[in-house]
């Protein structure tokens, strides 16, 4: 049995990762912004929310299904766009895309990502999103939204949330940079795990090995991060006019503008503070959602991003009303510990526990989520450490 079969949660898969990722890496995907308190409390605050069980029902048969953006969804969890999966596996998004559609998990490219979007496509079977990082060349964004279209993706996910280049200090004492250059102190890195170094200089049998895989694969990820501007609610009307499918718009931490959005023909949105990679102290996405549901009141649906661990996590962010949560970080855990069975165990893990956990709440299907399930005190503010740091 391989080692991924036997991890029993996404804290283990964590620990695999952690043995194939040369540690600078490691950091990349789990580091967050400043002294990482934002990042400890999308943890804490989820933790400290009690749910509240009801028994005496008959909970032979669970249906883990939701509806979102009027798609039926196999799981009530997404995989959130992470734009580092090619330092994760050689095959990156693509092996996300497939393994996802196999478990029944919508998944949102990144709009880094380092694989070509026909190609993430092809490998795809579930729902399929993008998320578009507008540039300053609106020529350029309208290129990529026909080419978004082309390739029948089903939903346009902007991001608003990060105007310029944010400023992480894990990174920087590691001598990570973008666009990605292999310096000595990363090639040092790379020593200490000479299977990963082998994979990420000349990527896969697949795609043709070559000595600028790397370069090449992250070139799209220096275009997309080298045009950061802010986005504006004209830019929102600008892509309502050009795209025709389910728009969503991700980096929401309260209720401003909310009602504009809903005016422009926006369909949903997401609270995220950025996986807290962006601003340190800004409020955790599970004390955020609930003002966010109030100021939509039913006109957009709400999804939810940041410190979702557990599948008693996503329980909870639907008490608190969100649609259905996106899961970053372990997913590219679990496709550096085991490529695309390491995903599809991510994924069969979450989804054991939301299954565990709708048992023993005594409800029959995800969508039966009520306020009710938490306790009244679970709407405290918590402060703990991050469970992963080094």
């Amino acid at each position: 049995m391989a080692a991924i079969d036997r991890v029993l949660n996404l804290a283990d898969v964590h620990r695999l990762a952690k043995r194939r990722l040369p540690r600078a890496v490691l950091e990349v995907i789990d580091g967050g912004a400043g002294d990482e308190t934002t990042l400890a409390a999308n943890r804490a605050d989820l933790e400290a929310m009690r749910l509240v069980p009801r028994n005496l029902e008959d909970v032979r048969e669970v249906d883990l299904s939701t509806t979102v953006l009027g798609q039926r969804m196999a799981m009530p969890f997404m995989f959130a766009p992470c734009s580092y999966a090619r330092m994760c596996h050689p095959a990156a998004e693509r092996a996300v895309a497939e393994a996802a559609g196999r478990s029944g998990v919508g998944y949102i490219v990144p709009g880094g990502a380092s694989e070509p979007l026909d190609a993430v496509a092809a490998a795809a079977t579930g729902p399929l999103w993008y998320q578009i990082y507008l540039s300053p060349d609106m020529r350029r964004n309208e290129d990529l939204i026909s080419v978004v279209r082309a390739n029948r993706y089903q939903a346009l996910v902007v991001s608003v949330d990060t105007p310029m280049m944010p400023y992480r200090e894990r990174d920087m004492r590691n001598g990570i940079s973008f666009p990605l250059t292999v310096t000595a102190r990363l090639a040092l890195a790379g020593m200490s795990r000479p299977v990963w170094a082998k994979n990420f200089v000349l990527g896969n049998k697949s795609a043709g090995f070559s000595l600028t895989a790397a370069r090449r694969a992250y070139y799209s990820f220096e275009t997309a991060m080298s045009g950061l501007r802010p986005v504006t609610l004209d830019d929102l009307g600008w892509l309502r006019a050009r795209w025709d499918g389910p728009l969503v718009v991700k980096g929401l931490l309260g209720p401003d503008k909310v009602r504009e959005m809903v005016s422009l023909g926006v369909d949903a949105v997401v609270v995220s503070n950025h996986g807290a990679r962006n601003l340190d102290g800004v409020v955790s996405t599970a004390s955020a959602v609930r003002s966010v549901v109030d100021a939509v009141a039913g006109d957009l649906e709400v999804l939810v991003d940041g410190g979702v661990r557990r599948g008693i996590d996503v329980v909870r962010m639907r008490a608190l009303g969100a649609t259905a949560s996106l899961v970053g970080r372990p997913y590219l855990h679990g496709l550096a510990a085991a490529g695309p069975a390491g995903v599809a165990r991510v994924a069969r893990l979450l989804r054991d526990e939301v299954h565990v956990a709708l048992a023993f709440l005594g409800l029959h299907s995800f969508d039966q989520i009520t306020p009710e399930v938490l306790a009244a005190s679970s709407a405290a503010a918590g402060h703990g450490l991050n469970p992963w740091r080094s």
